[in-house]
């Protein structure tokens, strides 16, 4: 807008991310200052030129400066003030151009760098004249080499330390940047003094790969216990093969489409595929034991593939749909909670959707080329001792069905109480944006009193 009353800032990372990684450098030998100048002027730029790297800040106050304390006596003594003394100071550290050079074709400006670097030179520096001899800083004030602020200070592992919080940039994979920090490490350790040494005080990629690992063992285990199930109740090798092809390449065709839209694998990304696992085995399920119905009928198993997958087409189509339909309004949620679940609504979707396809094209194949007669009436032990067991458990329910349904009153107040109790538990369960989680970092603040010697 022009009505700005200044220029706009601009900023490579998001005020409110945390840092990625936080480093700590210390030394037994140098002083902190040096350490503060040789951090900032070769880590940390070196830090910053990381692909994902947005921010790299120091902490620690450690900044080399000269301070200059006055001596109030002697300088009201010799009739100065402190405004002289600053004046002296400041004229004795501007940079400017010394004079210029003037020719017909060009001109060129002398400059001259005669800032004052050391408590030294400021001593010798000149700020007054009485009685024609010179006043020098250093008759009015003690000046020696210390930090900017002496008021701040870090520590670690008991180690007066410079503090490190690098900070990625928006959209910056956080894995793949902390990973780029730790090899570089070796390097920056290598070119520094032997007396210095940086160590890794906390990184947020410990708990984001651990969660990683956690969710990626849970869908693996997921696939098997579903191939586990799929053979205890079809208890047949062949028809168990064909949902164990089914399931992984639905998740390997999601994970095409996740890499065509940039998705990465995370935790949401994860689960979602954990949850189709669920989805993709009933496709195939369904369509298994329609097919299996018709062979054990009589029909040609090229037959009743096609027969059976044509029968049941339609329902998993509408099946299809009506599931995408629920994950819809997650893909039009607004703010963060929308940016969230997108990637998990698409991925879950995209995986149902695979999954239908494989379920009338690939199943109907196997089956047709799998399964027989033979195969499907060819029973073990198990099978035998299964079947008493499911036979067992079908005449259970269908005593539980008849009861049910000869008390229609009872099972509609059974069903009105869970609705209206499960109002209740919504009212009363706390409600939260994220749940309460260990990120393996225990932040405190301390004030003491204003007595306190720092």
């Amino acid at each position: 807008p022009s009505d700005l009353p200044n220029p706009p800032v601009y900023s490579k990372v998001n005020p409110a991310d945390p840092p990625i990684m936080t480093l700590a450098v210390t030394s037994t030998a140098m002083p902190m200052t040096q350490v503060e100048d040789m951090v900032e002027t070769r880590v940390a730029q070196k830090i910053s030129q990381i692909s994902g790297v947005g921010l790299v800040t120091l902490s620690g106050g450690q900044r080399p400066a000269v301070r200059v304390k006055l001596n109030a006596q002697a300088i009201a003594a010799l009739g100065l003030t402190s405004e002289t003394v600053r004046t002296a100071i400041t004229g004795a550290n501007v940079n400017s151009a010394k004079g210029s050079l003037d020719g017909p074709s060009r001109a060129v400006t002398l400059s001259a760098n005669d800032q004052m670097q050391s408590a030294e030179e400021y001593r010798q520096l000149i700020i007054a004249y009485q009685n024609g001899a010179p006043i020098r800083l250093g008759d009015v004030a003690t000046v020696e080499q210390g930090a900017e602020n002496s008021w701040l200070g870090a520590w670690a592992n008991k180690e007066q330390a410079i503090v490190m919080n690098v900070q990625r940039q928006p959209g910056a994979n956080i894995i793949s940047t902390a990973d780029s920090i730790r090899q570089m490490l070796p390097q920056l350790t290598e070119s520094l003094p032997k007396s210095v040494k940086v160590t890794v005080l906390s990184d947020r990629t410990t708990n984001i790969r651990a969660s990683v690992n956690d969710t990626q063992f849970e869908l693996m285990m997921a696939i098997a216990l579903v191939v586990m199930i799929i053979y205890l109740f079809l208890r047949n090798i062949p028809a168990t093969i064909i949902p164990g092809f089914a399931v992984p390449l639905s998740l390997i065709g999601t994970f095409a489409v996740m890499v065509f839209l940039d998705f990465s694998i995370n935790n949401l990304t994860l689960m979602a595929l954990t949850i189709a696992t669920g989805f993709v085995v009933d496709d195939a399920i369904v369509v298994i034991e329609n097919i299996s119905r018709y062979i054990e009928k009589g029909e040609k198993p090229l037959a009743a593939a096609l027969k059976g997958a044509g029968e049941i087409g339609f329902t998993i189509i509408s099946l299809t749909f009506s599931l995408i339909a629920v994950l819809i309004p997650l893909l039009f949620m607004g703010d963060i909670v929308g940016r969230l679940f997108r990637e998990f609504a698409i991925t879950l979707a995209v995986a149902i959707l695979i999954s239908a396809v494989v379920s009338l094209t690939l199943t109907p194949m196997m089956c047709a080329r799998m399964l027989s007669q033979e195969s499907l009436r060819k029973q073990n032990r198990f099978s035998r001792a299964s079947e008493k067991m499911f036979d067992r458990i079908i005449a259970a329910y269908g005593r539980g069905l008849a009861k049910v349904l000869n008390h229609p009153w009872l099972t509609l107040s059974v069903a009105l109480s869970t609705l209206l109790l499960s109002v209740l538990l919504w009212v009363f369960i706390p409600k939260g944006f994220f749940p309460v989680q260990d990120n393996g970092i225990i932040q405190g603040t301390l004030q003491a009193p204003q007595s306190s010697s720092f």
